[in-house]
């Protein structure tokens, strides 16, 4: 790469970062739903046509700022489980990760309610970001499968109606684990983002006080409900 067009690409990396930084800003301020091209542009003193050149629609700097979100997210619980230490057991990693995301989540409250808040009026996310949206559950996947291949799990109880369903996930989105195993972890996937997103809007004032002990007693009654179990229990 040239010298020219090397500085071309830094120079539309600053400008795109700085373009997302404005976007998040607005975010905070307004909310997704009014999040407008034309204003970010106003405050970052561009005209609005030099600004479609790097998101053409608004709709296309929300999946940026989308996928952004779930990508931090996503790095946070894998940052947590690659730093848990090897003794601890797979019901350690679980509420680790479950910790990780919680503590992002209460850092950063207008990205978490952009992906896991209210829908976008009139906004459809696109295939884009359905990878980024995986990063937290493939990691909490990955510590239940790994706790059954070294020394196997107490596999939930399936009820006789869902085994169907149960072996399309399995295969979908858990293969190398029993078919029951699959709606207790999209079960207990839902129940995390729910007890997060309960503390953050608001639903837990006057109602839970002491918010870590709490969350870390929910996230390890998440993990049983997938067959771990924290040492000593």
């Amino acid at each position: 790469m040239s010298t020219v067009q090397g500085a071309r690409a830094r120079a539309r990396t600053e400008i795109t970062a700085a373009i997302k930084d404005e976007a998040r800003r607005q975010l905070a301020a307004e909310g997704a739903a009014k999040l407008s091209l034309r204003a970010v542009a106003r405050e970052l003193g561009m005209v609005s046509s030099a600004l479609y050149r790097y998101f053409p629609s608004r709709d296309d700097l929300l999946t940026a700022l989308i996928v952004d979100a779930y990508d931090a997210v996503g790095e946070a619980a894998e940052r947590a489980l690659a730093q848990a230490a090897p003794a601890d057991a797979p019901a350690e990693r679980w509420v680790a990760v479950c910790a990780a995301v919680r503590t992002w989540a209460l850092a950063h409250p207008h990205e978490y309610a952009l992906i896991y808040g209210s829908p976008v009026p009139g906004y459809t996310a696109p295939e884009a970001t359905v990878g980024p949206a995986s990063r937290v559950g493939l990691v909490l996947i990955g510590i239940v499968r790994d706790a059954h291949q070294a020394r196997g799990i107490a596999v939930p109880r399936l009820a006789p109606q869902l085994r169907g369903e149960a072996e399309r996930m399995a295969a979908e989105f858990a293969p190398g684990l029993p078919p029951a195993v699959g709606p207790a972890l999209v079960a207990a996937w839902a129940q995390l983002f729910g007890l997060i997103s309960f503390e953050l809007f608001g639903q837990f004032h006057r109602v839970v006080e002491e918010r870590d002990a709490f969350f870390a007693h929910a996230a390890a009654g998440l993990a049983a409900s997938v067959g771990l179990v924290l040492p000593g229990e």
